[in-house]
């Protein structure tokens, strides 16, 4: 038993995958970061409800898609993710919620999306572009190349929003935010530990990496040298945050 747990610990995951087992994402993830679903509902109700193109950087197992196909019923998602496994999950889920139609998924690195738009055929004019848990595996640089080439991609009252955990601005909120998340996974029956147990160990792939995380201020400064004319940050716990904004000025 131990032997077996330890090889799936050992299986090489890309960034963002986060767990040995596909099926162990939607709990686990759950477990592991405190108001999963809130911080997924935010970004959706920031979408306007006409919104009809909508690009999607990291789809996961389709989580943020399905809600947002719920909010926003004239709407078609572009998904990509460099994951075969998560896009086949995802694929699955949106195609038994009977959303088929109405969500493409590509296999595809988002970081070799900022560097080379024209490799994928997505066109521009998206309404607006979302993403979850997967920008922060990017280099500060790269984080600012994304944000300029989805600036560039959005039509001009497009918006951009995005949740990921952030770098504390200080080591004492270093512990703050573990002990949140520590009470969080109790809460859940659970604990860190054994949650970290179905954890595998991700390896480079393409232009992300393990967590390189910066500040929130950081982020809503690039944003808008990125040309974000107004930026927000609609949600905050601890040390995950969802933070975006809109290409035009209210």
């Amino acid at each position: 038993m131990n032997a077996k747990l330890h090889a799936s610990n050992m299986q090489q995951l890309f960034p963002g995958e986060v767990f040995a087992n596909t099926a162990d994402f939607d709990t686990g993830i759950r477990q592991l970061l405190p108001r999963y679903d809130e911080m997924l509902e935010v970004i959706t109700r920031c979408l306007p409800s006409t919104s009809r193109r909508i690009l999607e950087l990291g789809c996961g197992t389709g989580e943020l898609s399905l809600k947002i196909l719920q909010h926003c019923p004239n709407a078609q998602i572009i998904a990509l993710d460099y994951s075969p496994r998560m896009l086949q999950f995802a694929q699955s889920k949106i195609a038994a919620a009977g959303y088929q139609n109405l969500w493409s998924g590509i296999e595809a690195d988002f970081g070799d999306w900022a560097n080379n738009p024209e490799k994928l055929a997505i066109g521009g004019e998206f309404d607006a572009c979302v993403s979850s848990l997967a920008i922060h595996h990017l280099q500060d640089e790269m984080k600012f190349k994304l944000f300029q080439q989805i600036a560039l991609s959005l039509n001009p009252n497009g918006c951009f929003w995005n949740a990921d955990p952030t770098l504390p601005e200080t080591p004492v909120l270093i512990e703050v935010y573990k002990a949140a998340r520590e009470e969080w996974a109790a809460a859940q029956g659970t604990t860190l530990a054994e949650v970290r147990a179905k954890v595998g160990t991700s390896v480079t792939q393409g232009y992300s990496s393990q967590d390189q995380l910066a500040t929130l201020n950081t982020h809503l400064q690039m944003l808008t040298q990125a040309g974000f004319a107004t930026v927000a940050v609609p949600w905050k716990y601890y040390g995950m945050a969802v933070f975006g904004g809109w290409l035009c000025k209210f």
